[in-house]
């Protein structure tokens, strides 16, 4: 089953800056709240054009990515 994008980037929007569909919230700062201790909820709260949904989506495209591109060290 292939998932509708929930990132993308068009030179229009912020100058390519890879963004939520529908919106001008940049993957990155979803990306920032994490790492600063935020929940995701604080940022749902604080982006609320960004659904729950998409979040949770990008977050999993970007587990996906990292998987993949992972070699064993053994």
């Amino acid at each position: 089953m292939k998932l509708a994008p929930v990132i993308h980037s068009d030179p229009e929007i912020l100058g390519g800056t890879p963004v939520f569909v529908g919106t001008r919230v940049p993957l990155r700062n979803l990306i920032d709240y994490l790492e600063g201790d935020y929940s995701l909820d604080e940022f749902l709260d604080d982006f609320p054009s960004v659904t729950r949904e998409q979040a949770i989506a990008a977050l999993e495209a970007a587990h996906q990515a990292l998987a993949a591109g992972a070699y064993s060290a053994g």
